[in-house]
């Protein structure tokens, strides 16, 4: 087993518990699919991965590794997840630019980082680290945030360019994460795209968002928005077709909703690439 490559305009969506008998039964037109790394660090949920990669190209997301903690590296972690990348051969490991632990402790929670020079070199050498041991480039991902940490320096967007250029990472380009974040701190989300170098980006992620207490929440429990359909034609249009992801976690409905998402996604990625390069 090798691993595959993904075409650019390859839809997916997150493999998760309950739908996993019925796409083992059904093989639906799927370009791929994607797991949380840490579900199948072991066990019968990993003889069940390695079924599914039979039919499937698949990705690995991981939400535990926490990157940008000031805690030492997880190397424990890191050897799980060297050895479940090795038996499965995913065509993407990713992350999040995040941190989610402090004095051992792990928080549920993908927490932002503070927009500083210190924390850009900070997370990029753990990034570099975490590449050094698997061997292989990361992807990270772009987290949404409701309160912003300390007094920033720098933009998001300026943020994450400096941690991909440090640390030579790529970028798993959130388009529901930009939406959130734009009306919860009021930037212009197209002034985000304009500022990601395309020949960084190696995929694109889809959720759904639902409004609580005045901010939008990243609670992939909904259909994609109207609004993250359009942001996603823009970054389609400025940076290109990339693999694409349809995340949902809460409220998990039936499969079916999912492929018609995907099915969506796949559509506005042939459509919009074409318009491009014609």
């Amino acid at each position: 087993m090798s691993a595959p490559l993904l075409g650019a305009d390859g839809v997916g969506i997150g493999l998760r518990t309950p739908h996993c008998r019925e796409i083992l039964e059904r093989r639906p037109a799927l370009g791929f699919l994607e797991v949380h790394s840490e579900n199948y660090f072991g066990g019968a949920a990993q003889a069940t991965l390695e079924r599914v990669r039979r039919d499937y190209p698949v990705t690995l997301h991981g939400v535990g590794l926490s990157l940008g903690s000031a805690d030492p590296l997880d190397t424990r972690h890191l050897e799980k997840l060297d050895e479940l990348t090795r038996r499965i051969e995913p065509a993407i490991v990713s992350e999040h630019l995040s941190w989610t632990s402090v004095g051992g402790r792990h928080a549920n929670e993908l927490l932002p980082m503070p927009f500083t020079r210190e924390a850009a070199a900070h997370i990029a050498g753990r990034i570099g680290e975490a590449q050094d041991r698997l061997g292989r480039r990361l992807v990270v991902e772009n987290v949404s945030a409701y309160h912003a940490l300390g007094t920033p320096e720098m933009s998001e967007w300026e943020f994450v360019g400096e941690v991909v250029q440090r640390s030579g990472c790529a970028l798993l380009l959130d388009v529901n994460n930009i939406h959130v974040n734009a009306a919860n701190f009021g930037f212009d989300a197209r002034r985000y795209l304009a500022a990601i170098d395309p020949a960084c980006v190696a995929q694109y992620h889809l959720g759904g968002h639902e409004p609580q207490d005045q901010l939008l929440v990243d609670t992939h429990g909904a259909r994609v928005s109207d609004a993250v359909w359009s942001l996603y034609r823009e970054a389609i249009a400025r940076i290109g077709a990339r693999p694409t992801v349809i995340e949902w976690d809460t409220r998990l409905p039936a499969l079916d909703v999912l492929l018609d998402e995907a099915r969506s996604a796949r559509a506005i990625s042939q459509r919009e690439d074409a318009a491009v390069t014609a």
